[in-house]
């Protein structure tokens, strides 16, 4: 079963995203929070498998939140992509994914399966245009990447992150078992000092001609 905590300042979001989730056979939603604050006090108490949060919220947005939950559970940020700074902010904080709120609910559904297997949620609507776009303004980070620490099938994983493929589809394209494959992932972003597969994926975009 995998447990959801939901944060979002406005009452009915909340709730509709509660009964979608909660209607699934394999989802539980096991808190509900009405800002920033509340939702780092609940995923630390809690320990849900996926936090659903709101960029913008009182007392504490969403960036802060997620950046002080690195560790405790994996963040599924919700955003309406009308202020990238935020979006881009959060990647940076170590997001998981993220979700638009005009999403439907098998999209939603999908996110948080997503999320909560440990892939991160690089879906069609977070493009590679979205990717090139936070490379084109983040500075240079070589020196605490460490790309030469990689082994060349490792790169060959994190070329594969970047193009927004599972698990399971880097597996069946490098021809290795899905456990190799998760594997692979875990010690990139151990080596690159990396938080989430999103950054691994950002990183991708930023280094392709070096992968």
């Amino acid at each position: 079963m995998i447990r959801v905590v939901i944060a979002d300042d406005q009452v009915a979001v909340r709730t509709g995203l509660s009964l979608i989730l909660d209607g699934a056979p394999d989802i539980d939603v096991v808190a509900e929070a009405g800002d920033g604050n509340e939702a780092v006090a609940l995923a630390r108490d809690l320990r849900p498998d996926v936090l659903v949060m709101d960029i913008r919220m009182p007392r504490k947005d969403g960036i802060t939140a997620t950046r002080e939950l690195a560790g405790v559970t994996d963040v599924l940020i919700m955003t309406t992509f009308d202020l990238d700074e935020y979006v881009f902010g959060a990647l940076h904080a170590g997001a998981a994914g993220f979700l638009l709120k005009s999403a439907d609910s098998d999209a939603l559904l999908q996110a948080v399966r997503t999320v909560a297997r440990g892939e991160g949620m690089i879906s069609p609507w977070v493009t590679r245009r979205l990717i090139r776009s936070f490379a084109e303004r983040a500075p240079a980070r070589q020196e605490a990447h460490r790309l030469d620490s990689l082994t060349r099938r490792e790169r060959e994983v994190l070329r594969c992150i970047g193009e927004g493929l599972s698990n399971y589809e880097i597996s069946e394209r490098l021809e290795m078992a899905d456990a190799t494959a998760k594997t692979h992932v875990s010690r990139i972003l151990s080596k690159l000092g990396l938080r989430s597969r999103v950054q691994a994926a950002i990183l991708a975009q930023e280094h392709e001609h070096e992968l």
